[in-house]
C-alpha cells in the first residue's frame, strides 16, 4: 500500500498547475472550435456540431436505458429480506442445505447459495462472523434543527439491523455555536439507549491546513471513533463506517445490505459501498427548478449503480474502519471529500479498490429554501460546488505522471479519460446542442451553402427525437414521487409533468454554466476552500 497522497497546500507545481487549467481549457477550447471552424469553413463547422449533438443523443438513449435498468434492479434489491440473509450467514453450512432445493425468485437467490457454499467450506477464517460487525454511522450537521435531524435519526432506528450493534457519532461544529451545541445535546438526551453508543463528537474551528468543509469533520469524528473502538478493545476490522449528511434517510434494508456484502468478500479492506441516493424526501415541496435538478440527479445515480466500472464514491458511503484508519480518513483539503475519497482510495491500495453497489437508496432532500430567489441561488451553490469535483483531473494527473505511481498505466489512463470526459461534457455539450446550430449560419449567412442553411432545421429534428426520451423520465419521475403530502391537491401533480419543459434551460443555466465557473475558478487559481452548506428548510 502506497503512502496518501493529499491534495497540495499553497503553491502547485507547474505540471500541476496545468492540469488544473486543463478541464476548463478544453471546455471552452470545444466551444471556440465550433465558431473557428465555422467560420472558416460551413461544412467543417456543421461536421464538427452534428458529431457533438449525435454523440450527444446517443449517450441520453444509453443513459435512459441504464435508468430504467437501475430502478428495477434497486426494487429488486429492496423486497429482499436482507435480515434474513444475514441470519443465515450465520449457520452457512445448515443454510445452505435447506436453501439449496429452493426455487425463490429473490433477486440474486442463486449468488446468495454460492456465498453460503463458499463460507461453509471455508478453513482458514477468511470470512467474518456477521454477528461480529459493527456498524458506525457518522451524521454530519452545521445549523441544522430538529426538524432535519430527527428523521435522519428515526430513519437509522428504523434499520433492520440490530441497533446493539450501532454506533452513531453526532458530528457537529465548533462554528455551528451554542445553537448546534443545544441541538446536539438535544439529540444525546432523545436517542441514549437507542443504539450500542451515541457519541457527540465538535470539529473545532480553524484547525490547520483545512478547508472549511465536510471532510474535516468527518475526519474528526472518524478518529473519535478509532479511539472509541481502541479504548473498547474493538476491531477495526469488524466496523464499517458509514457518513450520512443531515437529511439523509437511509433505507431500512440499506445496513443489513452492506453488511452482507461486506462478510462475503474477502478482500472487504480495499471495498466500499455506495447506495443510490436519491433526491426525492421533500420533492413535493420544492420549485420546478429543484425538482428537475433533483429528479436529473436521482437518475444518474440509478446510472452509476448499473455501472460498476464507473462508479465513484458520492455523498453518503460506507468503507471500513481499518482502511480508513490506514489512509488516515478523508482528505480535509477539498470540498468534494466524497468524490475525491475514490482517488485517495485507489492510490492507497495500488489500484486494487473497488466500489461496489448497494441496491438500496438513502433518500435526500431537495433544493429548498424559504424563498424561490434564495432557492435559486441555493440550486447554483449546490451544483458549482459538486462541480468543483474537477479539481480531482489534476490530483489524478499529477500521480499518473509521477515516478512513484504503482498501478499501470493501460489501467489509470482510461479512468483519467473518463474524468475528464465528464467534466468536459457538463460544462459544453448543453450549449452546443441547445444554440450551435444558428453558429454556421451566422458565419455563413450570404453563403449559398446548404447544409449551413438547413443545419438548424436539421439539428432541431434531432432535438425533438431526444425531446421524446423526456417521456421516459417522465413516467419514472412520477413512479419514483413519494405519497403526495395532504396539503396538496391531486392538480399538483400536472406541475410535476409540466416541470419538464424548463429542462433544457436548467441544462444550459445550471449544467453547463455552474461546471464552467468552476472549471475557470480552477483555470484562474481561485479555489473554492469553504463549504457552502445547502440550506434546508423544512415546510411544515
Amino acid at each position: 500500500m502506497a503512502k496518501v497522497r493529499e491534495i497540495p497546500v499553497g503553491k502547485r507545481t507547474r505540471r500541476y498547475r496545468f492540469f488544473e487549467i486543463f478541464p476548463g481549457l478544453v471546455s471552452i477550447g470545444i466551444m471556440v472550435t465550433l465558431v473557428i471552424l465555422s467560420a472558416w469553413s460551413p461544412v467543417a463547422g456543421s461536421i464538427f456540431l452534428l458529431m457533438i449533438v449525435i454523440s450527444s443523443v446517443v449517450k441520453a438513449i444509453g443513459v435512459m436505458f441504464r435508468t430504467v435498468q437501475g430502478y428495477k434492479t434497486v426494487q429488486a434489491g429492496c423486497a429482499i429480506d436482507w435480515r434474513k440473509r444475514m441470519v443465515d450467514l450465520e449457520t452457512p453450512k445448515e443454510s445452505y442445505e435447506r436453501l439449496a432445493h429452493s426455487r425463490s425468485k429473490a433477486y440474486d437467490h442463486q449468488q446468495h447459495l454460492r456465498n453460503l457454499c463458499l463460507m461453509a467450506a471455508d478453513e482458514s477464517g477468511k470470512y467474518l462472523d456477521p454477528r461480529t460487525v459493527y456498524h458506525a454511522v457518522i451524521v454530519t450537521m452545521y445549523t441544522e434543527g430538529l426538524d432535519t435531524l430527527v428523521p435522519t435519526l428515526d430513519s437509522v432506528c428504523d434499520s433492520t439491523f440490530p441497533k446493539e450493534r450501532m454506533i452513531v457519532l453526532l458530528a457537529y461544529e465548533e462554528r455551528g455555536g451554542a445553537a448546534a451545541e443545544a441541538v446536539a445535546q438535544e439529540l444525546k438526551q432523545r436517542y441514549a439507549g437507542k443504539f450500542y453508543d451515541f457519541i457527540l463528537s465538535k470539529h473545532p474551528d480553524g484547525l490547520p491546513n483545512e478547508v472549511i468543509g465536510k471532510g474535516g469533520n468527518i475526519t474528526f469524528a472518524g478518529k473519535r471513533l478509532q479511539a472509541y473502538a481502541d479504548e473498547h478493545k474493538m476491531s477495526y476490522e469488524n466496523i464499517i463506517v458509514t457518513t450520512l449528511d443531515s437529511d439523509n434517510h437511509p433505507h431500512k434494508c440499506y445496513f443489513d445490505q452492506v453488511a452482507y456484502e461486506y462478510v462475503v468478500h474477502e478482500e472487504r479492506q480495499r471495498m466500499s459501498f455506495q447506495p443510490v441516493s436519491l433526491f426525492t424526501n421533500n420533492i413535493w415541496d420544492a420549485p420546478a427548478v429543484s425538482r428537475v435538478v433533483a429528479s436529473t440527479n436521482s437518475f444518474w445515480n440509478l446510472v452509476c449503480t448499473m455501472r460498476p466500472m464507473d462508479l465513484r464514491n458520492f455523498a453518503s458511503h460506507s468503507q471500513p474502519l481499518d482502511a480508513l484508519v490506514g489512509m488516515n480518513f478523508w482528505s480535509v483539503r477539498t470540498i468534494v471529500e466524497d468524490g475525491h475519497q475514490y482517488w485517495r482510495s485507489l492510490f492507497y491500495f495500488d489500484g486494487d479498490y473497488e466500489v461496489l453497489p448497494i441496491r438500496a437508496p438513502i433518500y435526500q432532500d431537495a433544493v429548498l429554501s424559504d424563498t424561490l430567489p434564495k432557492t435559486l441561488k441555493a440550486q447554483w451553490i449546490q451544483l458549482r460546488r459538486w462541480d468543483y469535483g474537477a479539481s480531482d483531473v489534476a490530483y489524478v494527473a499529477d500521480y499518473m505522471l509521477s515516478k512513484q505511481r504503482k498501478m499501470k498505466l493501460s489501467e489509470l489512463l482510461p479512468r483519467f479519460v473518463k474524468l475528464l470526459d465528464g467534466h468536459v461534457t457538463l460544462a459544453a455539450t448543453a450549449p452546443i446542442v441547445a444554440l450551435g446550430g444558428w453558429v454556421p449560419l451566422i458565419f455563413n449567412f450570404e453563403s449559398r451553402n446548404l447544409l449551413a442553411h438547413n443545419l438548424p432545421t436539421v439539428v432541431s429534428y434531432i432535438q425533438t427525437f431526444a425531446m421524446c426520451l423526456l417521456f421516459v423520465s417522465i413516467g419514472l419521475s412520477i413512479k419514483m414521487l413519494p405519497p403526495k403530502p395532504k396539503r396538496y391537491r391531486d392538480s399538483k401533480r400536472i406541475l410535476m409533468v409540466l416541470q419538464w419543459v424548463i429542462s433544457p434551460i436548467i441544462a444550459v443555466v445550471y449544467t453547463s454554466f455552474c461546471a464552467l465557473y468552476s472549471q475557470i475558478r480552477l483555470m484562474l487559481g481561485f479555489y473554492m476552500e469553504k463549504f457552502d452548506v445547502t440550506e434546508k428548510v423544512v415546510k411544515k
